[in-house]
C-alpha cells in the first residue's frame, strides 16, 4: 500500500539521533512527497488525484465536484452557477412569494429553476448564505438553525405526500424566527397537495436566445472573444436559422449550445450550416433517426456506441471496444445472405465479366469516423500518463448521451452486450471515468427494478476500476431527485453485506460526489461498511475508506466529522476493522502523511496540519491516540518531529497545544506517559563528555 519506511527518530524523540529528514520537512503550506500531490481548500472542478503506484492496476481517480449539497454552498461554486444567469419571466412573481419565507418552485427538467432558487437566496444572504437540504421523508421534522437561505433541489415523491398546509405554516413561522428562507424546487410531475397552492410558483424558463446573449458577452468580458468576433457571432444570433433553432429549443442549455457554437464558428471559420448541423445531431430524434440509417451495419453501431460511452477516450481504446462489440452485434441478426458480395470489381484482369472482390483492408479508422459524425481532438497528454492520447468524440452537442441513452434503453437487449463488452474489453485508465458516467446519466431515465439491479456485478467485482465505474455512476444518479432515496438504500444495503467488494463499492462512492453532497450521510456509510467484527480489516477495503475520507477532508466544512468519527473508531475494540482503520490514519498522518504516498488520495494530510487548522478537534483525537497502546509510539513521534521544527512549532502554536494536551493528562494514562517522556528527555543532564 505505501512505499514509506519507518521514519528515523526525531531530535527530540528519546530514540532520536538528532538528523531530520529532508522528506519530511515542511516550509510554509507545501509538502515534500515522494508521488502524488496534495490539494488544499475547496473542489473547484473536478480533481485528478494521481497514485505513484497502481493498486491492482491503473485507476482514474476524478473527483467530481457535486451539483447538490448536503449544507453550506460554497461562495465560488455559487458566483459560479449564477455567472450567466438571465432573470426568468416568473422572477418577480417568485421574490414576492418568498416574502413568505417559504417558496415551492415548480418546473419541468432543464428549465434553469435551480439557477432560479440560488439567485433568489444570494439577493437576500450572498453567495455564501446558502444552505443545501438532503430531501427528507418528512419536512415536518426539519428545523432551521440559522438565518441563512435554505435550498431543497428536487422534492421527493414521499416528501411531497406528506406537505401540506399545517406543515408549511409551521416552518414558515419557524423560518420567520431564524431570520432564515427556504426554497422548495420540484418536478412538474411531483404530485403536491391542493392546500400547497398558495406558496407554489410555476417556473418559466428565460428566452434561450437571451441566455444565448449573455453567454457571448460574458466571452468577451473573459477575452475569449474579440469586440469585432463578438458582433459577428451576435450577427449570426439573429440570421434565420439560429432564431429558428432557438425558437424551436427553449431551455437554458441551449442557449448556452448555440453561444458555445458561434464561439467556435467565428474564432475557427465554420460555416453557420454545419453548425446548425452539429446542434441538430444532439436531439433524440436524431440519434433515433442515426441508428435507423446504421441497422443493418453492425461497424457502424459499434462505432457509435463505443464513441457514446467512451467519449473523448484514445482512438485506442475506442476501437478495441467496438471491435470487441462489433460480433455481438452482428450475431442479433442472424447469418448474413450467403454469397453477398463485398465489393464487384467489373474491370478484373483477365475475366470477361464482373468478379467479386472481397476488402480484406477495410475502411481507415478516421473514414469510420466521419461516416458516424465523429472526430478525432487534438492529441494531448491524460494526467498521470506518459504517453500521448488522441481523443475521439462526437461532432455534434450531446450526442453521445443522446446516442446512449437510445440504445441503452430503447433496444432489447443492447444494455447487456454493452456490459459484457465492458467486461471483456481490456481496462486502460480513464474508461471507468468516462463509462461510469455515461451509464448513470441514462440510468437517471431508466425505470424499474433493474435500474440499480444491473450496477451489481460490477460492484461486486474483484477489480477496482469496475467498482469505481458504478461509484460515477452512482455519483450520477444520485442527483437526479426520482433516484436519490433508490440510490441512498441501495448504499445501506451495499454497506451492510459479508461481500467485501460491495462495501469497497460503498466506500468508492463516498469518495467523490456523493460523498462531497452528503457528507453526513457518507460518514454514516464508512461506518457501517467497517462493521464486522467477526474479520480483520481488507487491505482494499482500507484504501477504499481511507481515499473516502481524504475526499472529505478537501472540504474545511467536513473535518470536524471526519476527526470526531475517527476518535470514535480509535475507541473501539483492538483488532475490529474500525480500531484497525484508524490506528491506520493516525499513524500514517503522525509519521508520514495520510493516506501514504501510493495510496489514493484527494488531500494528503500531516498531523501538523490539523493542528493548524482544528487544534480543538485534534486535541480529542491526539489524546486517545496516546492512550492507545498500538498508535502511543506513531502519535509521541509525530509530536516530537512537530516540536523539532521551529517554522512548523510556530504555525501550529505547539506551546498553548502542549499546554491544553498536559492538562488532560491526570485522567490519560497515555498522555501522561508522553508527557513525562518528553520532561525526562528535555531536563536530563549531559553525558560526561558529550557535547552540550
Amino acid at each position: 500500500m505505501s512505499n514509506e519506511t519507518d521514519p528515523r527518530p526525531e531530535p527530540n524523540h528519546p530514540e532520536g539521533d538528532g538528523q531530520a529528514e529532508a522528506r519530511d520537512s515542511y516550509r510554509g503550506n507545501q509538502q515534500r512527497l515522494d508521488r502524488g500531490a496534495q490539494v488544499m481548500g475547496g473542489v473547484g472542478g473536478n480533481v485528478t488525484v494521481i497514485n505513484g503506484v497502481g493498486l491492482d492496476e491503473a485507476v482514474t481517480d476524478l473527483i467530481v465536484p457535486p451539483r447538490l449539497r448536503e449544507g453550506p454552498y460554497p461562495a465560488a461554486d455559487v458566483h459560479s452557477r449564477l455567472r450567466g444567469f438571465v432573470e426568468p419571466p416568473s422572477y418577480t412573481q417568485c421574490r414576492k412569494s418568498l416574502d413568505s419565507h417559504i417558496l415551492v418552485l415548480r418546473a419541468g427538467s432543464g428549465t434553469g429553476v435551480s439557477t432560479a432558487a440560488f439567485a433568489l437566496l444570494a439577493e437576500r444572504y450572498g453567495a455564501a448564505g446558502i444552505t443545501g437540504l438532503d430531501s427528507p421523508d418528512d419536512l415536518s421534522r426539519w428545523r432551521p438553525t440559522e438565518a441563512r437561505g435554505y435550498l431543497l433541489q428536487g422534492l421527493s415523491p414521499v416528501a411531497a405526500a406528506s406537505l401540506g398546509e399545517v406543515v408549511l405554516t409551521a416552518l414558515g413561522a419557524l423560518l420567520r424566527q431564524t431570520g432564515a428562507h427556504l426554497i422548495i424546487t420540484a418536478g412538474d410531475q411531483t404530485p403536491l397537495r391542493g392546500d400547497t397552492l398558495a406558496w407554489q410558483v410555476v417556473h418559466r424558463p428565460p428566452p434561450s436566445v437571451e441566455v444565448a446573449r449573455k453567454q457571448l458577452d460574458l466571452m468577451a468580458e473573459a477575452g475569449q472573444l474579440t469586440s469585432a468576433q463578438g458582433g459577428q457571432a451576435l450577427g449570426h444570433l439573429a440570421a434565420a436559422d439560429f432564431v429558428d433553432h432557438l425558437r424551436n429549443h427553449r431551455l437554458p442549455q441551449d442557449g448556452v449550445d448555440v453561444a458555445e457554437e458561434l464561439r467556435d464558428l467565428v474564432v475557427s471559420g465554420k460555416t453557420a450550416a454545419s453548425v446548425i448541423d452539429e446542434l441538430r445531431t444532439g436531439s433524440p430524434a436524431a440519434a433515433h433517426e442515426a441508428l435507423a440509417e446504421s441497422s443493418d451495419q453492425a461497424s457502424r453501431l459499434a462505432l457509435m456506441a463505443a464513441i457514446s460511452l467512451l467519449s473523448e477516450q484514445d482512438r485506442t481504446v475506442v476501437a478495441a471496444f467496438s471491435a470487441i462489440l462489433r460480433p455481438r452485434i452482428d450475431e442479433r441478426g442472424g447469418p448474413a445472405p450467403a454469397g453477398r458480395p463485398e465489393h464487384l470489381d467489373t474491370h478484373g484482369p483477365g475475366t470477361g465479366g464482373p468478379r467479386t472482390r472481397r476488402d480484406v483492408l477495410g475502411p481507415a479508422f478516421e473514414a469510420q469516423l466521419t461516416a458516424v459524425g465523429a472526430r478525432l481532438l487534438p492529441t494531448r497528454f491524460g494526467a498521470g500518463q506518459r504517453y500521448p492520447v488522441q481523443p475521439v468524440a462526437f461532432s455534434g452537442r450531446h450526442r453521445a448521451d443522446a446516442l446512449l441513452r437510445c440504445l441503452w434503453l430503447e433496444y432489447e437487449g443492447m444494455a447487456s452486450l454493452l456490459w459484457k463488452t465492458l467486461d471483456e474489453t481490456p481496462h486502460r485508465s480513464g474508461v471507468e471515468f468516462a463509462a461510469g458516467r455515461a451509464i448513470g446519466k441514462v440510468l437517471t431515465h431508466a425505470t424499474g427494478p433493474d435500474t440499480l439491479r444491473q450496477l451489481r456485478p460490477f460492484a461486486a467485482s474483484d477489480k477496482r476500476w469496475r467498482r469505481r465505474l458504478v461509484a460515477y455512476a452512482l455519483g450520477e444518479m444520485a442527483q437526479a431527485p426520482s433516484l436519490t432515496s433508490a440510490v441512498r438504500d441501495q448504499l445501506r444495503l451495499w454497506s451492510q453485506s459479508a461481500d467485501v467488494p460491495l462495501r469497497c463499492t460503498v466506500a468508492e462512492t463516498c469518495a467523490g460526489s456523493y460523498g462531497l453532497e452528503r457528507p453526513h450521510i457518507a460518514m454514516r456509510l464508512l461506518d457501517a461498511v467497517l462493521d464486522d467484527s467477526a474479520k480483520g480489516l481488507e487491505g482494499s477495503l482500507r484504501t477504499a475508506v481511507s481515499f473516502a475520507l481524504s475526499t472529505l477532508l478537501l472540504e474545511n466544512a467536513n473535518h470536524p466529522l471526519v476527526l470526531n468519527r475517527l476518535r470514535e473508531w480509535q475507541g473501539a475494540d483492538p483488532g475490529t476493522p474500525r480500531h484497525s482503520l484508524a490506528v491506520h490514519v493516525i499513524q500514517a498522518m503522525s509519521l508520514g502523511t495520510f493516506p501514504r504516498v501510493g495510496a489514493p488520495g484527494a488531500r494528503r494530510v500531516r498531523l501538523a496540519d490539523l493542528l493548524v487548522e482544528h487544534p480543538e478537534w485534534t486535541l480529542g483525537l491526539v489524546v486517545a491516540a496516546l492512550d492507545d497502546p498500538v498508535t502511543h509510539e506513531a502519535t509521541a513521534t509525530g509530536l516530537y518531529r512537530i516540536e523539532s521544527d521551529p517554522t512548523l512549532r510556530h504555525r501550529t502554536a505547539f506551546k498553548h497545544f502542549l499546554t491544553a494536551l498536559s492538562g488532560s493528562a491526570r485522567s490519560h494514562r497515555g498522555v501522561l506517559r508522553f508527557v513525562l517522556r518528553r520532561h525526562r528527555v528535555r531536563t536530563a543532564v549531559p553525558a560526561e563528555g558529550s557535547a552540550s
